[in-house]
């Protein structure tokens, strides 16, 4: 009797001596086995500390049991209520999730959570700068480890004044983007402006007239440099390309600034020895030439004087041949189709589509055009899949899986999958600003030629199955690059939807919310239609979910607690 009263304790609890026991196991092995596990022991211990001094003031019981209290005496409507709600904002989230999606390629949620709470919570560590020379050999090392994303002039680009402010005035839609109309207007600077203009007063108001954004302060300062200088080739341009509201207006201001033009070029090849600034007025004056040249022979294809413009491009071909860059030969390749000239096709392209020229969908596809004419016309899938391809069939199926891996979104324009529109002055290579070029330009060719548009439907798809995937490499061409997509938002009307390869999955946001609508309109329904079901179905979920947290709340002081404090004093 002593004993037991000395002591103060009673009966011991078999639950309770089970569990110290397992305890009393797992703190010899944590502590034998992990140092760092006492660290752990002592937070939990803490937990316990602080449940033991705020379980007063908090009052966890009562308030467990005043929100069982309050759930049991809810009504129907009230989980009616509930459930519409929660359908109804989970499927605004679920709309603007997938319009953000379908927008900008990317989840609302995931960008907000990745920009803003990951840096908050420690996930972006913030290292100091490195020096600017590593800093400068790294960025070299990546970019060229980075897909080249390069934006080219469009050597089938249209005029501004006689068929994209046409466009502009029928339809009331811009054809053409901000980033697209500002790179123009560099390569108007680069091509056309030199240092000696300060010279020359028309070309300094020219000078000017290429960096204005209002395009009737350009033609009102084009203007301006003719009073000044009626020779002024530059100003005439500019007047064909922004004022001129007709092909043959636009060949009428051109054949003034040719003029003006091979005038000023000769002077200039008679002084271009003299000095820097007199060879870089000679570059000026080439670039202005054969601008004007081929602008003009692009005017007489657009008129249909085919073998006129023919005869121009490859007279400027043979005067400047190494002005490849500018791509004289698309223009070339594209009259010469017109004239179902395809000897002549078959020698450009030999010319040009070599492994150590830079490709595009022009030459790949038209090298595909060729061989599908040879087979084209008496083709057929049922008698191919029966007697097997032969060899110019073979041929003609492995030159378009290579156009197709070159540039994936071209065949959906051809096959007429997806609305063209005016394509832009300046395009991507591999991209669908290249692929809406091409077809706007080229799919009357393809319809030309019997069955090579059924010989493309039939073929196009199976490139997929022979490019590895994730697109880590490349079968014929180098790896797809990834940047294409950002880079043909910027180049192509914002009415325009941009095909993208390859299709990128939805986001886990946005199959979350629409799950979550769907489920919670679900339960709405079934909560009109069956309330005293449903009242019960909720009230047996929350008294599943609050049991555990009832049960600890009554038995952590009374099993665990107080012999935890003492078995974590000797740690």
């Amino acid at each position: 009797m002593a004993e037991g009263g000395g002591s103060g304790r009673g009966p011991p609890c078999p639950g309770a001596d089970a569990a110290l026991r397992r305890w009393e196991q797992l703190r010899r092995r944590v502590t034998a086995a992990a140092p760092w596990a006492r660290g752990l022991l002592a937070v939990a211990a803490g937990l316990g500390l602080f449940y033991l001094v705020l379980r007063v003031p908090l009052r966890l019981r009562d308030s467990l049991a005043a929100v069982t209290m309050f759930l049991s005496t809810l009504t129907p409507k009230f989980y009616f209520a509930l459930t519409v709600t929660s359908s109804f904002i989970s499927g605004l989230i679920f709309v603007f999730e997938w319009w953000h999606f379908r927008k900008y390629g990317t989840s609302f949620i995931e960008q907000v959570s990745v920009s803003h709470l990951r840096p908050l919570i420690g996930g972006v560590e913030n290292s100091p700068p490195a020096p600017a020379a590593f800093s400068a050999g790294e960025n070299e090392t990546s970019r060229q480890n980075m897909p080249e994303c390069k934006v080219w002039r469009n050597p089938l680009n249209l005029f501004r004044g006689a068929e994209y402010s046409r466009y502009m005035w029928v339809t009331g839609k811009e054809p053409l983007t901000y980033y697209d109309m500002n790179l123009s207007a560099q390569d108007h600077q680069n091509f056309f402006t030199c240092d000696t203009d300060a010279l020359r007063p028309s070309d300094t108001v020219m000078q000017k007239a290429w960096r204005e954004r209002n395009p009737q302060a350009r033609i009102k300062a084009a203007h301006q440099a003719l009073e000044l200088n009626n020779d002024c080739a530059t100003a005439y341009v500019l007047l064909a390309e922004e004022e001129a509201t007709t092909i043959v207006d636009a060949e009428r201001y051109f054949k003034q600034a040719l003029k003006a033009g091979e005038m000023i070029y000769r002077k200039s090849q008679n002084c271009h020895s003299q000095s820097p600034q007199h060879e870089a007025q000679l570059r000026r004056d080439t670039n202005v030439l054969v601008y004007v040249k081929r602008r003009l022979a692009m005017c007489a294809r657009k008129l249909g004087r085919i073998r006129e413009a023919v005869k121009m491009m490859r007279d400027l071909m043979k005067e400047f041949p190494l002005l490849s860059m500018l791509n004289i030969h698309e223009n070339l390749l594209e009259a010469l189709l017109e004239l179902q000239a395809y000897a002549d096709v078959q020698a450009v392209l030999a010319k040009y589509d070599d492994i150590s020229l830079p490709k595009s969908a022009a030459i790949c596809y038209t090298a595909a055009l060729l061989k599908a004419r040879a087979v084209s016309e008496r083709f057929s899938p049922e008698t191919a899949s029966k007697r097997g391809l032969s060899t110019a069939e073979i041929n003609a199926v492995e030159a378009i899986h290579r156009a197709v891996e070159f540039n994936p979104h071209v065949p959906k324009y051809l096959l007429e999958m997806k609305s063209l529109v005016l394509p832009p002055e300046h395009i991507l290579k591999r991209g669908d600003s290249e692929a809406v070029a091409y077809a706007f330009f080229h799919l009357q060719h393809w319809k030309r030629i019997e069955g090579a548009l059924n010989l493309l439907h039939c073929t196009w798809e199976g490139t997929f199955r022979m490019i590895p995937y994730p697109l880590e490499k490349g079968h014929l061409f180098y790896p797809y690059p990834s940047c294409t997509e950002t880079a043909d938002r910027e180049l192509l009307p914002t009415f325009h939807e941009v095909s993208v390869y390859p299709q990128k999955e939805l986001p886990f946001f946005i199959h979350f919310t629409a799950g979550l609508c769907s489920f919670s309109a679900m339960l709405a329904l079934l909560t009109h239609q069956f309330p005293e079901l449903m009242v019960v179905f909720a009230k047996a979920c929350f008294g599943t979910l609050l049991s555990p947290f009832s049960f600890v709340t009554e038995n952590i002081e009374v099993l665990l607690l107080p012999r935890l404090w003492h078995q974590l004093i000797p740690l």
